[in-house]
């Protein structure tokens, strides 16, 4: 067992097609621990060279909705009212800080989630 970093895309490739081949080893063999150390390597090396950048608010406040099986109607809460959800969750209006604190308690989000910017549709 050779493990090196992740240092090109040769590397990474070569990282991925022995991972895929030790996968499925029995926990407590070299080969499990092998597995574990290169998944580890090609996490870190994807989170450098494939990062994922965060939702906008809306789309974050959706996918915790989903995550939730919350509907519109969960939200009226935290919006005032059920105009002001379809509003925020169709881009017609932003968010406020009011809406911002009781969803990031609601939902679970980080309020740096919440504050970002994005655009409204005309």
């Amino acid at each position: 067992m050779e493990i090196k970093p992740l240092k090109t895309t040769e590397d990474y490739q070569a990282a991925l097609e022995r991972l895929d081949i030790l996968f499925d080893s029995p926990a407590g063999y070299p080969e499990s621990d092998e597995a574990d150390i290169l998944a580890v390597l090609v996490e870190d090396y994807e989170r450098i060279h494939y990062p994922i950048d965060a939702p906008d608010p809306v789309e974050a406040i959706k996918i915790r909705m989903e995550q939730l099986n919350l509907k519109q109607n969960d939200l009226v809460e935290a919006f005032g009212s059920k105009s002001r959800v379809s509003e925020v969750l169709n881009r017609k209006r932003k968010l406020t800080i009011d809406m911002i604190r009781k969803l990031s308690v609601k939902l679970n989000l980080p309020v740096s989630v919440l504050v970002k910017d994005y655009r409204l549709r005309g």
